[in-house]
């Protein structure tokens, strides 16, 4: 994602003439939580003065949110960054997010960034910048009254109810770089959400780094939903990814409520108890079925879907059967598929037996053939049906996308602005490799 604003400066660091108009670019990589960070900086630099313009040009100041998470996410993240600087060798650049939590020293060598803030810094970078001359304070709040602040969030509000992690799987680096848990107050959540509504959201996704973990003052993430659902008009309210062990029949039955999206994202990680044990997960394959069948008989029509781990240290052939044997008998409605990457710092980093990047690549493909088929498989559920989409935006053809309640990418062709509506729509074929074609009347 990449957001683009300007300000009327009075001076900035380097790249600043008096009353010139800095351009500031962000940028985010990786999960949920990390857009949400990144909007909320967005909102920050908008409320101080900074204006959303587009397209999406040369900056002035490039801001990146980097994620860690795997091998793969570091490297695009030194991309991006070296990417930005060819664009223009003049900007101020920033790194900031997991990556630069993590080894704040290797950003730091890349040509032309100018600075490095990790997490806890993360939430007061515009404070930061104005107030050691990097950018001076706007003269004035100026806005464009035919641009709303939010343009780019129109029609999806990423609400952080949690930070941090106290779980501390094998595999992953999240806690080392988020920290333990912390759980925002229910009373900033419901305002935040209310704030979302008002501002003409019709989606809102709660996210964090472990919310099914949520926990303020005796209210868990049950209570906290039903304080949203009871306090606010949302129209719509989602759900990011949850533990299967954090789940009970009390919270599912919440979604007798039609606002509640049918979307649960349950990670899974391996079909192997042991390799699952080894991973320090804290459920059984037993358990995790149980769940899938009583989500399904409680929330009919809904998509679960979920992560895959193949190449785990010592996951063997039958291992990795296994977990493709139970994702073909799940029929997720998408997988999301990672090949095990080595972070430094975590116990599995360590384990003997690591699994070859040949091996690696061949079950990660077998596993990706599978998720495709599976996502198109439950896509044909629903041809001929009549469901609410919520329109998110045009391409350059004139094709309209948006979403279902239960994750069907939809589209269709329209002459109306159909930006942030919530109409119905009749499903009618398989398109784009990825959803489905809607027809409707309107």
């Amino acid at each position: 994602m990449t957001y683009l604003w300007e300000v009327n400066l009075i001076e900035i660091d380097r790249v600043s003439k008096e009353h010139e108009i800095i351009r500031v670019a962000l940028d985010s990589l990786g999960c949920k939580l990390n857009q949400a960070d990144t909007e909320l900086l967005a909102r920050q630099f908008t409320e101080a003065g900074y204006r959303l313009v587009s397209p999406v040009g040369k900056a002035d100041v490039y801001i990146l949110n980097t994620c860690t998470v795997i091998h793969i996410a570091d490297r695009k993240s030194r991309h991006w960054l070296r990417l930005a600087h060819r664009r223009n060798r003049n900007a101020l650049l920033i790194a900031i997010g997991c990556y630069a939590e993590r080894v704040p020293q290797e950003l730091a060598q890349i040509e032309g960034v100018d600075l490095v803030l990790g997490n806890e810094q993360k939430p007061h970078l515009v404070q930061l910048l104005e107030e050691t001359g990097r950018l001076g304070r706007p003269l004035s709040v100026q806005r464009d009254s035919t641009s709303s602040p939010h343009t780019g969030f129109r029609t999806r509000a990423l609400v952080k109810i949690q930070d941090g992690c106290n779980s501390f799987c094998a595999y992953c680096i999240v806690p080392l770089v988020r920290g333990r848990e912390k759980s925002l107050p229910v009373d900033q959540v419901v305002t935040e959400v209310k704030h979302r509504i008002a501002n003409g959201y019709k989606e809102v996704v709660l996210t964090g780094t472990e919310i099914g973990s949520y926990s303020y003052n005796g209210v868990n993430l049950k209570g906290l939903l039903e304080h949203i659902l009871a306090e606010t008009d949302v129209v719509r309210l989602k759900l990011s990814s949850l533990q299967p062990q954090e789940i009970s029949p009390e919270l599912i039955r919440l979604w007798r409520d039609n606002r509640l999206c049918r979307h649960f994202h349950l990670s899974l990680q391996s079909g192997s108890d042991s390799v699952l044990r080894r991973m320090r997960r804290r459920y059984s394959i037993s358990d995790y079925l149980q769940l899938v069948s009583l989500i399904r008989a409680l929330v009919p029509e809904v998509a679960i879907t979920t992560d895959i781990i193949v190449g785990f240290p010592g996951e063997t052939s039958a291992g990795f059967e296994q977990s493709y044997k139970l994702c073909q008998k799940l029929e997720f409605a998408r997988i999301h598929v990672f090949s095990y990457s080595p972070r430094e710092g975590t116990q599995a980093a360590q384990m003997p037996n690591q699994v070859g990047d040949r091996v690696k690549k061949e079950r990660s493909q077998r596993m990706l053939a599978l998720a495709r088929e599976s996502a198109q498989n439950f896509r044909q559920q629903f041809l001929g049906k009549t469901m609410p989409v919520l329109w998110e935006k045009r391409s350059g053809d004139g094709i309209w996308s948006g979403h279902t309640d239960n994750y069907i990418k939809v589209y269709t062709r329209s002459n109306e602005d159909l930006t942030n509506k919530l109409l119905p729509v009749k499903l009618v074929e398989l398109f784009n490799g990825d959803g489905v074609w809607g027809e409707m009347n309107i």
